[in-house]
């Protein structure tokens, strides 16, 4: 099968890959880049685990093909931590014990980066709603809202959001 030329950024590391047109992005991140914290939960955009910011947004990565992200600069799970200093959202997750499995864990840190970003102080509904597309199997999300609310305190002291703190 053809191949096409992809370069991307990942996680500040220039990346020129030559994948197959048909591959998602989801694939070429897990399996040609190694970066595993993306995962893949329905394949089908449903549940928001391979959710990663593409160009700062939130995107779902199982519905991407590699070749749509040519020229990109992407961020997974692996680039919100500064070697072993946690983002303060993993930080406040953490703190308010947000999830159980975890399995959907990157997606709801990568969407709460994203919403902290646009939206620095978000009431409970607010988080609610822009959460509302990521799935969770164990918890009744009171805790991911509580870990989303932790962070705004955490953030407001620095006065950022941004992927890089």
């Amino acid at each position: 099968m053809s191949t096409e030329q992809v370069n991307v950024t990942i996680n500040g590391l220039s990346h020129s890959l030559d994948v197959e047109a048909r591959r998602t992005l989801a694939d070429v991140i897990r399996e040609d880049v190694g970066l595993t914290g993306t995962h893949l939960g329905c394949e089908h955009g449903v549940c928001g685990a391979c959710t990663i910011l593409l160009d700062g947004q939130p995107a779902r990565a199982c519905l991407m093909l590699a070749v749509q992200a040519d020229g990109a600069e992407i961020t997974t799970i692996e680039g919100l931590a500064d070697g072993d200093e946690m983002h303060p959202v993993q930080r406040a997750m953490k703190e308010a014990m947000a999830f159980q499995c975890a399995f959907c864990a990157p997606g709801f840190l990568m969407s709460t980066v994203a919403l902290l970003e646009e939206n620095p102080n978000p009431s409970a509904e607010e988080i609610r709603k822009e959460l509302s597309g990521n799935l969770c199997r164990c918890t009744g999300y009171q805790s991911i809202v509580a870990g989303v609310e932790t962070a705004v305190r955490l953030l407001s002291s620095t006065g950022t959001a941004g992927v890089n703190q």
